[in-house]
């Protein structure tokens, strides 16, 4: 793909082509060499001609446990936001498949009256194995749906470990999903993800399930007053709230609470001061991955690799002495 070429996709993304959005987010998404030239000369012109586009947006992370109803829980709220004439775009980072790489769950297909929405964008990312179940390239997809008009971003991760922390780095609001439990299902919660959580939003709160749910919400209430409260937070969050993706019930106070927080960091800057931090959180993640890939793929330094890699797995030498090993034999070869 040329420089014209480029141009020509660039512009045809910020006029909100859906083809055009698609493929720039292949070509984002891609690990071919002449590809990440590519993709970064068409961020660099997207962001040059369309700054104005990411703050107006909003940034939504969504995390959870397998089976808790992530993706019931995005097409439910997106058909109400795309109702009010919002633009919803949903990044649902799937795992991998260890044979092919392509996505295992394919989000697109479990959210179909969302899929069918002229204002709703659905891209479903193999994670590849990304620590986490976040897509190395997805900050780059958000630039993208933005840049082609979206006002909604709503991230959806895989929900395995590290994953709440990594959506967290990149979204404005973050939200935990959790199904209905019993009062010892708090216990294990681990203290971190309660910590960077904005909204704890207890799913599948119907039927016979209604009781068990706004129990836990109250569980959750309780312990999120326990924390000590966090800088760009206004009174009554982190918050705790119940919600069911089939009969609509608590929807709407779910919206209303992630605008009410999101209204209240704008105005007090905390918006734009998060984002800066985040910015220079993946600058810094961007430099490290770079400088790993810059080290092994040296050929020069590509055999001492292997045999060191085979040094530590045999217990001949510790992981610290054979990084300082390998970096050694990289600026020998500089």
């Amino acid at each position: 793909m040329t420089s014209p070429d480029i141009a020509d996709l660039a512009i045809r993304v910020m006029a909100g082509e859906r083809r055009a959005l698609a493929r720039a987010i292949t070509l984002v998404e891609s690990t071919r060499k002449d590809h990440r030239i590519q993709s970064d000369e068409l961020l660099q012109r997207i962001g040059r001609d369309n700054s104005v586009a990411a703050p107006k947006s909003l940034r939504i992370g969504l995390s959870g446990t397998p089976g808790v109803g992530k993706s019931t829980f995005i097409e439910a709220l997106g058909m109400r936001l795309v109702a009010r004439g919002l633009k919803i775009a949903v990044l649902a980072v799937d795992p991998s498949s260890a044979r092919s790489g392509g996505s295992i769950l394919g989000d697109k297909t479990r959210m179909e009256l969302l899929s069918r929405q002229s204002n709703a964008f659905i891209r479903p990312s193999p994670s590849q194995s990304e620590l986490g179940g976040v897509a190395r390239r997805t900050r780059e997809a958000i630039r993208l749906v933005e840049a082609a008009g979206f006002d909604i971003v709503l991230v959806e991760t895989v929900g395995v470990g590290q994953s709440e922390t990594m959506v967290s780095e990149m979204t404005d609001i973050f939200t935990l999903l959790i199904a209905p439990a019993g009062g010892d299902e708090l216990q294990g919660v681990k203290r971190g993800i309660m910590e960077i959580a904005d909204l704890i939003v207890i799913n599948k709160a119907d039927g016979a399930l209604a009781p068990v749910a706004r129990s836990t919400m109250s569980d959750y209430a309780g312990a999120l007053r326990l924390l000590r409260k966090r800088e760009g937070d206004p009174e009554g969050f982190p918050r705790a709230l119940t919600t069911s993706s089939v009969t609509g019930d608590g929807l709407d106070e779910v919206w209303a609470a992630i605008t009410e927080l999101d209204a209240w960091r704008r105005a007090s800057s905390h918006h734009t001061a998060r984002r800066a931090a985040q910015s220079r959180l993946w600058l810094s993640r961007a430099l490290e991955r770079g400088a790993v890939e810059m080290v092994t793929r040296h050929p020069g330094v590509a055999g001492a690799l292997r045999d060191l890699e085979a040094d530590v797995a045999q217990g001949r030498l510790s992981a610290e002495a054979a990084a300082d090993q390998l970096l050694a034999a990289f600026r020998a070869e500089e």
